[in-house]
Parts: C-alpha cells; structure tokens; sequence
C-alpha cells in the first residue's frame, strides 16, 4: 500500500478489504429490523431514520484521520444502507401497477448514479472535500423525503383511510372524491385480507363476493404477527423462496466485485490506461444499462429480462475469465469485455431482483420478507468481497470469472422455469400465479 494518505497510518491490505465489505456487516445487523420498523412507523419516516446513519458516518469521517473510527464509521453507514428495502418498498406502494416496474427499478439506478458520482468526485476532488460532499448529500435526502406523503397502504393497514385517500389524490394527482382514489382504497383492502388466498382460489364468482360481502368488521385488518401470517400464505412462502435465490444468484454473478475493486482490476488488465478514467467510465456502463431496464421492464416483463440478460452476462463472465486465464486476445479485449460484462448484467439481471421483492409480497409480509431477501444480499455481498483477494492469490482472477459465468447459467434456468411473469399484475393476481406454481 502507498505510504501517502490522509489518514493517520497508511491501510493494511486486510483494512483495505474491510473498508470493501464492513458495509455489508452494518447492514446485515440491522436487515432484520426492517420489517418491524415498515410496520410500526411506516415508509416515509423509516426511509428518513434510514438516512440518519449517514449523516453521523460522513460527520465522523470528516473530524478523524484515526483508521479504526473511520472503519467502524463505514460499518455504521451500512445501518442506513439496510434502508435500501424500504425505497423499493415505498415506490412500489405509491405508483400505479403498470409503471411499477419502472419506477421500483429507479432504486437499482439511483445507486449507479451514485457510483458514477462517487468515482468523480474520488478522482478529481480532495479527500475532504469528498466526505463533505456526501454528508450535504445525506443532509438533503433527508429533507427532501419531507416533503412526501405516507404509503396509502401502510395507511390504510392503520386504519387511516382519510390520510390513505389523500395520499393517492397527492401521488396521482387526482381529486380527493374521485373515483380512481376510491376504486385504489378498494383495493388496497382486498390485498390486506387476511383470506385473501381463499378468495383467490375460489372459482365460483358468486362465492368470492359472498367471502368479500360478509366480512366481518372486525376482520378489515390483520392483526396476524408478520411470522404466523408468513408461516400460514403459500404464495408468500413461494415467492419467498425464489426471491432469496435470484438475489443470492444475483449477487454470485461477481460485477459486485468489479464495482469495488475497479480500479486494481483494470490496472491489472491493462495498465497504461488511467484506472480512474476506467471506473467512472463502468460506472456510466452500469448507468445506462439500468436505465435501458427500467424503460424495457414494464414492456418485455422481468422474467424475459431476467433470463436474457443472466445468460449473456453468462456468456460474457466466461469469454472474460478465459480471456484473463489464457490471454487469448489483445489486453484492450479485457477492458471491453469487461464493460460488456457490465452492461448486459445490468439490463435485467441487476435490477429485476431489487424490483420482485417490492412487487410479489402482500403487504401483511412486505416489510418482513424484502427484509430476508436484503440480509441475503448482504452476506453474499460480505462473503464475495472477503474471500474474493484470497482467493485471486491462489487462483487468479481467470478461473473465479468462470466461476461466475456457471452462477449466471444458474441464474438464467432457474428464472425461466421458476420465476412468472409479474408484468402489470396487481399483488393479489401474482399471488394467484405462485399458488397455481405450487
């Protein structure tokens, strides 16, 4: 490691690798809290108390040169990354079924924008002026939430149907009194029904209206614990399990590893291009091929998406990691395909996990299960990154890079043959698709 640092004493290489992953740790402690914290004091305000882990990293960063506090300041930070379920969470619940896709993948791209952000600012700004850019940036995002409305579902599972009809009339720009609120406030107490399957699979018409019609009062909400309603829902018990395996394959598939260590891989692949130029130019890569998503999502659906884009990442990782073993092709091969990589993993196989989650859960266990998928997320995150320079020292980084191209053909066949199709559907029709998969 270079002698020159702003820090007191120069990084370790096992200090390095922590800074790449004690983010993980951080969010991994907290993932689990999640859930309750949706339940109990709704999406809005948990995305704000989200935010404030933050602004407390960034303040202690920028007042100590002290490595120990700014690696523990890191892993606090990664307590407000475990907030990134609650973004996902909160769009899905506030926009309409046919633009959900689209919008819930804004999450995907929102953090691309900040890698990119975060490369320039790494390479052409001070280190100061870097940590202080960030802390005003976790200061504004918290005041900006401020300035929007509850979940009309997490109202409506309060009761608060008045406040619930006003959320739909801000977010769709429509009256109060009108009837797209009324029809969206119907709705949204179906999708909390605590018999909501045995309205789904009852065929006969007439006996799924004498269910709704002769509902008890007392039955409008389910007061079920989270686990106990999980335990009882098949479809949720479904959707569950294929979530936690597209995310754990998802994460497997390696650009996580390309995203940190960026700029020591392409020094390493070809070293007479500046490695900084090289980052900011992946992280445009990534950029554009999450915004190509999120514009295909809600027209070619996620399973296509999903399927596609694994089995080219696939294809890709393995002429990579051949090409990094063999070195079969001019050095200016590993950098293109390098962003090939990228860019094809990005147009379904990076976003669609982080858009599912948000989408195929009922809200009784929205909170809960987006929560299990994002601690899932977080330990292959942990797991990749700290075994991934051990394992490139007595490997090398040809044969890891095949690796994940047999991870991305995993991908691609459990998607096809596990994964519907949740294009448009409202969540009590995907509920309806994991029940008949069972």
């Amino acid at each position: 490691m270079s002698n020159e640092t702003v820090l007191s004493t120069p990084m370790s290489q096992t200090e390095v690798s922590l800074l790449g992953s004690l983010t993980n740790i951080g969010a991994l402690v907290i993932t689990p809290f999640c859930g309750y914290i949706l339940s109990t004091i709704g999406r809005k305000y948990a995305a704000m108390l989200f935010g404030l882990p933050f602004v407390i990293a960034w303040t202690v960063i920028s007042f100590t040169t002290y490595v120990p506090l700014v690696l523990a300041a890191v892993g606090f930070a990664g307590v407000g990354a475990a907030g990134q379920a609650i973004s996902a969470i909160y769009i899905s619940e506030i926009c309409q079924d046919s633009i959900r896709g689209a919008l819930a993948s804004t999450v995907a791209s929102g953090y691309f924008v900040g890698l990119l952000v975060s490369y320039i600012m790494g390479g052409y700004l001070k280190y100061h002026q870097v940590v202080h850019a960030f802390l005003f940036i976790s200061v504004l995002y918290i005041l900006m939430l401020m300035l929007l409305k509850e979940s009309p579902v997490f109202l409506v599972q309060k009761g608060r149907i008045e406040d619930a009809a006003k959320s739909i009339a801000f977010y769709r720009q429509v009256s109060v009194t009108s009837k797209e609120v009324e029809m969206e406030i119907r709705k949204i107490k179906l999708q909390l029904d605590p018999r909501i399957e045995k309205i789904l699979q009852t065929k006969d018409i007439k006996a799924a209206e004498t269910l709704l019609d002769n509902r008890n009062k007392d039955e409008e909400l389910n007061n079920e614990s989270e686990w106990k309603f999980l335990c009882k829902s098949s479809s949720s018990k479904r959707a569950l399990v294929s979530c936690l395996v597209i995310m754990s394959a998802t994460i497997l598939m390696g650009t996580i590893v390309i995203q940190v260590y960026a700029e020591p891989l392409f020094k390493e692949a070809l070293p007479s291009l500046e490695s900084n130029l090289c980052s900011i130019l992946l992280a445009s890569d990534l950029l554009v091929g999450s915004l190509i998503c999120a514009l295909m999502l809600d027209r070619l659906g996620r399973k296509t998406l999903l399927t596609s884009s694994s089995i080219a990442s696939g294809v890709c990782a393995l002429l990579l990691g051949t090409q990094l073993w063999f070195h079969w092709a001019p050095l200016w091969c590993t950098v293109v395909l390098i962003y090939l990589y990228c860019f094809v993993y990005n147009l379904g196989a990076a976003v669609v996990p982080f858009v599912l989650p948000a989408e195929v859960f009922l809200p009784e266990v929205r909170g809960l299960c987006n929560s299990l998928v994002l601690a899932a997320m977080w330990i292959m995150n942990f797991i990749t990154l700290i075994i991934f320079n051990p394992l490139v020292s007595s490997l090398g980084l040809g044969p890891i890079f095949c690796g994940f191209a047999v991870v991305c053909f995993f991908g691609a066949v459990y998607s096809h043959f596990c994964i519907p199709e949740t294009k448009g559907l409202s969540v009590d029709a995907i509920q309806l698709l994991f029940l008949k998969s069972n």
